[in-house]
C-alpha cells in the first residue's frame, strides 16, 4: 500500500463524519393504539447526510449492524451520496431510541447495550483514506464505552498523524444520557484541546462552563486551543469567536415544523462553506477574515433554517440554498 499523502489544495475536499447512527422509534397513533415508526437518525449520521446533500464529498464511519435497521441506515446514507466503505457490517443489534411524549415533554428509552456502534474499540479504527481532509466527531457516541474512548482515540490519531487535517467537534450534550459526568467532562475537555473548530449550542456552552456572559464563556473554551468556537442560538442565529473575531448572524424568519437535526445541518453547512472557500484546513482558519467567517456562518444558519421547516431530520440539498 502506498504511503498516504497530505490532501492538496487542488483536491476535492472530503469530510469524514465519525459517530452515532441509530434508529429513532417515533410514536404514531394508529387505529389499534400507539405504534412506533423507525426513522434513521443520530447526530453524526445526520451531519453526514447533510454534508453530502450540500455537495461535499463525505465518508461516514461507525458500527452498522447486519440487522434490518442497519440496512435502513445504509440505504439512507447511500441515497444522500455518503461513502460508507469504511463501515464494516457488525453482527450486533442497531441502537434504538424510543421517544414518547408525557405532558408535552419528550422522554427517551435508549436501547444501546451491546450494539454495533457502542461496542467499537480502538482496534476497529479504520485506515484513514488519504483524501480525507477533515474529521467531524461528536454526539452521544462520546458518552458510552468502549465507543467513547474509541472516538477520542480516532481524534487523537488524526491530530498526531502530521497530515494537517482539520478536526471539528460538536459534543451535542445530552445530560440525561450521561452516567459518569466527571469522566465525560474530562473527555470533552481533551477533545476540545484537539479540535480546530468547536460547535456548541448556548445550552451546551453553559453546561460546560457554568452561567455567565456568553462571549466570556465562549472565550474560555477558545482558550483551550480551538481556533474557532461556534455558538448556536436557536431562532436567534449563531455567533462565532476566532482570534480577534466576534461575528454574529441572525436566523432567517421561517415557520418551524421541527427542530430535529437543525444543529447537525448547521455543522454540515459550516464545513461545506469552509470547503467552498478552500479553507477546510487548519491553516485556512488562521488567517480567516471576519467577512469569510460571516459568510460561512451565514451559510450554516441558512441551511439549518431550511431544515427546521420540515418534519424530522431532513436537511436541504445544495441547490435549495442558491
Amino acid at each position: 500500500m502506498p504511503e498516504p499523502s497530505s490532501p492538496t489544495p487542488s483536491s476535492p475536499p472530503v469530510i469524514l463524519c465519525a459517530g452515532e447512527a441509530l434508529i429513532d422509534m417515533v410514536p404514531r397513533q394508529i387505529a389499534e393504539g400507539q405504534a412506533f415508526l423507525p426513522l434513521p437518525g443520530g447526530s453524526v449520521f445526520n451531519t453526514a447526510i447533510a454534508s453530502a446533500r450540500l455537495g461535499t464529498r463525505t465518508f461516514f464511519w461507525y458500527g452498522l449492524s447486519t440487522d434490518m435497521f442497519g440496512d435502513q441506515l445504509r440505504d439512507a446514507l447511500a441515497a444522500a451520496g455518503v461513502d460508507t466503505r469504511l463501515c464494516e457490517a457488525v453482527d450486533r443489534p442497531s441502537t434504538l431510541a424510543f421517544v414518547t411524549l408525557s405532558e408535552g415533554q419528550a422522554r427517551y428509552l435508549f436501547l444501546d447495550e451491546n450494539t454495533a456502534g457502542r461496542m467499537l474499540t480502538p482496534a476497529d479504527l479504520p485506515e484513514m483514506p488519504a483524501e480525507v481532509g477533515a474529521l467531524f466527531v461528536g454526539g452521544i457516541s462520546l458518552v458510552g464505552e468502549p465507543v467513547g474512548s474509541t472516538m477520542e482515540a480516532l481524534a487523537a490519531k488524526v491530530a498526531a498523524d502530521g497530515m494537517g487535517r482539520l478536526i471539528m467537534l460538536d459534543p451535542n450534550i445530552r445530560p440525561g444520557f450521561i452516567r459518569d459526568e466527571a469522566t465525560y467532562r474530562a473527555r470533552i475537555g481533551r477533545l476540545i484541546r484537539l479540535a480546530h473548530v468547536v460547535k456548541l449550542s448556548d445550552e451546551d456552552l453553559f453546561w460546560l462552563t457554568g452561567a455567565g456572559d456568553l462571549a466570556a464563556q465562549a472565550r474560555k473554551v477558545q482558550a483551550l486551543g480551538p481556533r474557532l468556537v461556534l455558538v448556536t442560538l436557536g431562532g436567534r442565529g449563531a455567533r462565532a469567536f476566532g482570534e480577534g473575531l466576534d461575528v454574529e448572524v441572525p436566523a432567517p424568519a421561517v415557520t418551524v415544523a421541527d427542530t430535529v437535526g437543525a444543529g447537525d445541518t448547521f455543522n454540515a453547512g459550516f464545513l461545506s462553506a469552509l470547503a467552498e472557500q478552500g479553507a477546510l484546513i487548519p491553516t485556512g482558519l488562521a488567517g480567516m477574515s471576519a467577512d469569510a467567517l460571516r459568510a460561512a456562518l451565514d451559510f450554516a444558519v441558512r441551511a439549518a433554517a431550511v431544515s427546521v421547516t420540515r418534519a424530522g431530520a431532513n436537511p436541504p440539498w445544495r441547490h435549495e440554498l442558491g
